[in-house]
């Protein structure tokens, strides 16, 4: 009596997830007529591991965050509620949460301003799209802070997509080639967008900002945005991924906290992937400054550099921060000085240095965060955008690229700048040891407004009229 054809859906009838083994897996049972006993034994080899389950428990974590008036508890309480889903996920170890931390995305999201550490586990989702967004500085001496902003205003990009052609910085070819040897990074939609992209800022709360050392009176230029299309890209593959694995081993746990192991091939080649996007984020500042520089004639005197959104690794440990600043030089393998954290238009940029502690974890705030969304706040305003714009912006120097307003950009979008610094202080989150005093700076502006298809159709209403 010739043995039944064991199918694909034998082995799910009997418990098997399907996956790319099933092909060579049911040729080998046929072709061998395993059965009974012999057919269990083969396929033990393919049994998945027991679901790894969340903890009961949310692991603790530390509120370096206190509300001080109605709007911020309403704040406080979406953070501390999200942070409580988020350390359920099996992989988590601590936690932080910091002063300008807010909510974003549903219940169980990392909130910005939020940290948390991994065992041998990397979440895409807990570092997002905009990985190793940062902020560089540059001390351009007695430069005057117009000229300094005039000549960075020629050089700069910002809005969606890249840069034409012509435009395009020169690429490291040392660089390339490590996006080239990258399972994650070298594709053509990767290598097009690393290279067109370079020497820009994107759009939303990225800036170029020039203003005075409260300490020297020299002129510094500081710059404000991540990887852009190329780490896009990057998270959306580490996503895929991580939601692969989330399947097989954790089918419990949200899909945005899914992770990539570490020690497996594709944990290896993500972990090297993100070093080389941070590298390309550096780089993506030093052209912008270089030719600001340049095009001024300038030497300049100092430069330091902090990424705010990024995985930072200690052993077996990974750090995941949402928006918060690394202290901890274990966390920099370049640090050239202290760290930087911007406010709003209208305030300083903070240079600061700092201890790790048990409850900042090494990390400090990376700027004021907000308490309402961006819908919110303009809905909350009066006015004409202009109006608000001239009473928000007296006496700087304040620029968009679109030449468009973004009234959710302006300071009273932002949370109350001396709240922030007084919990810095409270909380043991950095000391501030000098003051960049603003003169100006340059941010997308609505460009949605008027963006070329915008244009386009309403050529074509105007056309058909």
């Amino acid at each position: 009596m010739e043995n039944t054809k064991i199918t694909g859906h034998t082995l799910i009838e009997m418990g098997f997830r399907p996956g790319k083994w099933f092909k060579e897996a049911l040729e080998y049972i046929n072709h061998n007529g395993l059965e009974g006993d012999e057919l269990i034994s083969y396929l033990g080899q393919f049994k998945s591991p027991d679901p790894i389950a969340l903890h009961d428990e949310a692991i603790p974590f530390s509120i370096n965050i206190k509300a001080e008036n109605e709007l911020e508890e309403t704040n406080v309480n979406s953070v501390v509620e999200t942070m409580k889903a988020l350390m359920k996920t099996p992989t988590l170890v601590d936690g932080a949460i910091m002063p300008d931390a807010c909510p974003t995305g549903s219940i169980g999201t990392i909130p910005v301003g939020g940290v948390v550490v991994a065992k041998n586990a990397i979440h895409p989702g807990m570092h997002s799209a905009d990985i190793c967004c940062s902020v560089m500085l540059t001390d351009f001496g007695k430069a005057d802070p117009k000229a300094v902003l005039d000549a960075a205003h020629s050089v700069t990009h910002f809005g969606p997509g890249g840069r034409d052609r012509n435009a395009q910085f020169r690429f490291p070819m040392d660089l390339l080639a490590e996006i080239e040897a990258n399972y994650f990074l070298n594709d053509q939609k990767c290598i097009s967008a690393a290279r067109s992209h370079l020497g820009t800022q994107g759009d939303g709360n990225h800036f170029l900002f020039v203003g005075t050392s409260k300490n020297t009176g020299n002129t510094m230029l500081v710059t404000h945005h991540g990887s852009r299309g190329f780490g896009a890209n990057l998270y959306s593959k580490g996503m895929k991924v991580a939601e692969r694995f989330r399947k097989e081993l954790s089918p419990d746990t949200l899909k945005q906290n899914a992770w990539i192991p570490f020690d497996t091939e594709e944990g290896q080649q993500y972990w090297e992937a993100l070093q080389v996007i941070r590298k390309w984020t550096k780089k993506n500042h030093e052209v912008l400054h270089n030719a600001t520089l340049e095009k001024l004639g300038v030497e300049k005197e100092n430069r330091f550099w902090n990424e705010h959104n990024f995985v930072f690794k200690d052993g077996d440990l990974f750090y995941h921060a949402k928006g918060a600043t690394p202290l901890d030089k274990k966390f920099m393998p370049d640090i050239t000085g202290p760290r930087l954290i911007p406010l709003n238009m209208s305030e300083p940029v903070l240079i600061v240095e700092g201890d790790t502690t048990t409850s900042n974890l090494g990390f400090a705030p990376h700027g004021a965060g907000r308490n309402v969304s961006r819908t919110q706040h303009r809905k909350s305003k009066t006015g004409t955008f202009q109006e608000i714009f001239n009473e928000e912006t007296k006496g700087l120097d304040i620029r968009f690229f679109s030449e468009e307003i973004d009234i959710t950009e302006l300071p009273s979008a932002y949370k109350n700048a001396e709240t922030v610094r007084n919990q810095m202080e409270t909380f043991g989150l950095g000391k501030v040891i000098d003051e960049v005093m603003p003169y100006g700076c340059i941010m997308a502006g609505d460009w949605k407004k008027n963006a070329p298809w915008k244009r386009r159709k309403r050529e074509r209403n105007s056309n058909a009229k």
